[in-house]
């Protein structure tokens, strides 16, 4: 049995209004994040499959992936899309140490930063900012550790829908339809950059591609 549901209800959301849970309800833009790359091959699908329909996306990446591939997470920056801040080693809020937990995002942002700056200077007229967006693993965040977040300026961005192609006891066919069935204007949707998710999420997020796009729907980044 999954506690979690696909979709964050209005009572979860209201309870922790300081927290980004979904975007603006009045256009028909969807907000696509992938949580835990850069991942060889798997963030490089990644990409070529969202320039083929021109869609920008939101990326938080975990700090030590980035050290490990700079040169994919450098590909995020230059097709234009957000970089979010994952924490540097993906701990579990709840059992971390706030000072420990702290540190990790204040040392992948520092990572996130120094990729962007030399990403500009290759790169004529580029754009990328800096935007102290944060996702916590797993969801996990104690009051005091999103307090101090909060407080450093980031914006602690959750989620409307949660896709589950993490799961491996789902079918790629239920992830979909966990993302067509729920998703609508404003909604920020999770998928996983990520080889464990790769399966699922590749099947799905291109059915959430084509679908959406029928629709007349667009894919931005948060900002």
């Amino acid at each position: 049995m999954n506690l979690i549901p696909v979709k964050t209800p209005k009572l979860i959301k209201g309870i922790f209004p300081s927290y980004t849970w979904d975007m603006p309800q009045d256009q028909k833009v969807i907000y696509l994040t992938f949580d835990d790359g850069p991942t060889p091959e798997i963030t490089n699908w990644t990409l070529d499959l969202l320039r083929s329909y021109n869609a920008k996306a939101t990326f938080f990446c975990i700090g030590n992936n980035i050290e490990k591939y700079p040169d994919i997470f450098n590909d995020l920056i230059k097709d234009g899309h957000a970089i979010g801040n994952h924490t540097y080693h993906h701990p579990k809020g709840w059992t971390t140490n706030s000072d420990v937990y702290v540190n990790q995002v204040i040392k992948t942002q520092d990572l996130i930063a120094l990729g962007i700056q030399n990403t500009k200077l290759q790169i004529t007229n580029h754009k990328s900012t800096i935007a102290n967006l944060f996702r916590p693993p797993y969801g996990q965040i104690t009051p005091k550790q999103g307090k101090r977040l909060l407080a450093l300026g980031y914006k602690i961005i959750m989620w409307d829908i949660l896709a589950f192609d993490w799961k491996n006891s789902i079918s790629p066919e239920e992830c979909e339809k966990n993302v067509i069935l729920k998703a609508g204007n404003g909604s920020i949707i999770v998928f996983h950059d990520s080889v464990k998710a790769a399966p699922r999420m590749k099947f799905a997020l291109t059915k959430t591609l084509e679908h959406f796009s029928r629709k007349g729907y667009q894919f931005k980044c948060i900002e």
